[in-house]
């Protein structure tokens, strides 16, 4: 019942509108016909004068307008103009040609006047939805990073574009924010249609949905409804895409500042450690010496004697690796350019564990006895004294380790061979990492993850490289390169 009233009360306005147009046109006809025949005006002026009325209702008003008045002007003229007066002659030439000239003129002014201002029109709205697509592109930039982004992006399309109702959502969160006339209860059509990954329209219900794409990934959908034309939904569809991305990154990006500035933290705090811990570490070092030389001691105080010094060491070498790691990254470090005996280097790096090597043989392949190679002889010997650290402690009781030298091209590679539980490959690159342990060797020794991250850097700083290979049939091989250039030959 409603309908049928709201749509009676439409045709009745249309109505009373165009009849408001016509008896206007006609009372101009007629005021004219009037000053013309008291003021003996010749019909060919009468005729120009109907003219530019006929003209002026159909850019006014529209055709079937224009036409009552070009039918009516035409019945004026025959009536008053044309001889004989008083009297209607249709069979005139004159009147046919009058009538035709302003039912022409009519038809071809209503049609250009109709698509004049149905361009004008449209473009009114583009210009309206231009305004509206900037507004809400500026508000994004203004949204509040602590905060999630769908509800905010919602409630904006909802408010600048008055739609009925938005839903968006967020893969990356997994949630559905709606804004507007959206029943909580209801199918959550922006999930579906991420879920089925294709646009729709429902002209009905009136909702567009649209996937949320950055480039080929879909990050999301946004349902919208409301009266919007399919290219104004692609265009809100790729601003609340790029706005889910910009937030994404900004999060990321702050969450890695973050973790960067824990990172520095940490860092700092350890070198500090490092530099304290040195004074009393020489200080214990210094009285374990002085009581190996009283003498006078059993065989319990001389291991206890034995164990302190050998553990000082082992913390002696940890400190040290921390102050040159630091000196590395801060790039304080001057680097050393020696030209040093790689039989030298393996044989110092095999001293500074002769303890923890006991349990594993260790075979030395160095393919020629005189190569040498121009570095820093304690950053070098370092790296590879880390290697056989790590050898050492995840392989195999009883089992051999193997280091080998050799040139291949313009490098000097070094490898450290051992067998022990595989590293998985997705931890191959991760184990150069500060402080990183992996899960499988966490259970197998004790360790801080810092070893390895010297060995790169040191690695780094000779302009070489450092990697792992890890087979659980063939073993773990650590490989460090260091190129050759400038070094002396035999």
């Amino acid at each position: 019942m409603k309908a049928e009233e709201f749509i009676k009360k439409i045709t009745e306005r249309v109505r009373l509108k165009f009849l408001g147009e016509a008896l206007a046109g006609c009372w101009v006809i007629a005021l004219v016909t009037f000053a013309g025949y008291q003021l003996h005006f010749s019909s060919s002026a009468v005729g120009f004068l109907f003219l530019v009325i006929v003209v002026s209702e159909a850019i006014l008003a529209g055709f079937w307008q224009a036409t009552m008045l070009s039918v009516l002007a035409c019945l004026c003229l025959d009536y008053f103009f044309y001889p004989p007066l008083f009297a209607f002659s249709i069979n005139d030439p004159q009147d046919w040609v009058a009538l035709a000239a302003f039912e022409f003129s009519a038809l071809v002014v209503s049609r250009v006047s109709s698509r004049e201002q149905r361009s004008s029109r449209e473009a009114s709205f583009q210009r309206a939805v231009m305004e509206q697509l900037y507004e809400l592109s500026r508000s994004t930039l203004l949204i509040n990073m602590h905060q999630p982004p769908g509800p905010q992006l919602a409630k904006l399309i909802q408010r600048i574009f008055c739609t009925e109702g938005v839903a968006i959502f967020d893969a990356n969160s997994c949630k559905t924010c709606r804004a507007g006339a959206w029943q909580e209860d209801g199918p959550d059509i922006a999930k579906e249609c991420f879920l089925q990954g294709e646009d729709e329209e429902e002209p009905q219900a009136e909702v567009s949905t649209r996937l949320l794409r950055i480039g080929s990934n879909c990050i999301g959908a946004i349902a919208i409804r409301g009266n919007l034309s399919p290219l104004v939904v692609n265009a809100l569809a790729s601003l609340a895409a790029i706005a889910l991305d910009r937030c994404v990154s900004i999060e990321k990006e702050s969450q890695f500042e973050a973790a960067h500035q824990a990172e520095r933290l940490r860092t700092a705090v350890l070198d500090s450690l490092a530099h304290a811990v040195k004074t009393p570490l020489t200080a214990i070092q210094t009285a374990s010496s002085g009581l190996s030389e009283v003498g006078r001691l059993n065989s319990a105080q001389e291991d206890l004697v034995t164990l302190i010094e050998t553990e000082s060491c082992e913390l002696n070498q940890l400190c040290t690796r921390l102050l040159q790691t630091a000196k590395l990254e801060a790039g304080e470090f001057t680097l050393g350019k020696d030209e040093i005996e790689v039989c030298d280097l393996v044989s110092r790096a095999m001293e500074e564990h002769p303890g923890r090597m006991q349990d594993h043989p260790v075979e030395v392949a160095i393919q020629n006895p005189t190569l040498t190679v121009r570095g820093d002889s304690e950053l070098l010997s370092m790296a590879l004294s880390q290697y056989l650290e790590n050898a050492a402690k995840y392989s195999f009781a009883g089992s051999a380790v193997r280091v080998s030298a050799w040139e291949s091209h313009s490098e000097l590679l070094i490898s450290v061979h051992n067998f022990g539980p595989a590293i998985p490959i997705e931890d191959r690159e991760r184990v150069f990492e500060r402080f990183y342990r992996g899960t499988g060797t966490m259970q197998l020794a004790a360790g801080t993850g810092i070893g390895l991250s010297t060995v790169r850097m040191a690695a780094e700083a000779h302009h070489g490289h450092a990697w792992v290979i890890s087979n659980a049939n063939e073993g773990t091989t650590f490989y460090l390169s260091l190129p050759l250039e400038g070094r002396r030959q035999h």
